[in-house]
């Protein structure tokens, strides 16, 4: 049971999947050799794939590019900033 002073997201994990939902999960996975489990931050959005989409899209434009930035001081930033957060991501 979840706990009622947390908010909470459904989710599907991949042997849940179906249609739409399933063909984004196999793009990303298609993105991303080597990795078979979908990150759980992804996850949160399953219930709109349609947006997922736009996410994972979005993500790979700003995030895992280098741009001002490289990838890899991005990379640093976030664990930096998710550590201060104690967040597992």
């Amino acid at each position: 049971m979840p706990d009622p002073s947390r908010p909470f997201l459904q989710w599907y994990s991949e042997s849940e999947a179906e249609g739409e939902l399933a063909a984004v999960y196999d793009e990303w996975r298609q993105r991303n050799p080597g990795r078979r489990l979908i990150p759980d931050i992804l996850k949160c959005f399953g219930q709109r794939p349609d947006f997922l989409r736009c996410v994972i899209d979005f993500s790979d434009r700003v995030h895992f590019r280098d741009g001002h930035l490289t990838r890899r001081i991005k990379e640093m930033l976030a664990t930096f900033v998710s550590g201060l957060n104690r967040c597992p991501y």
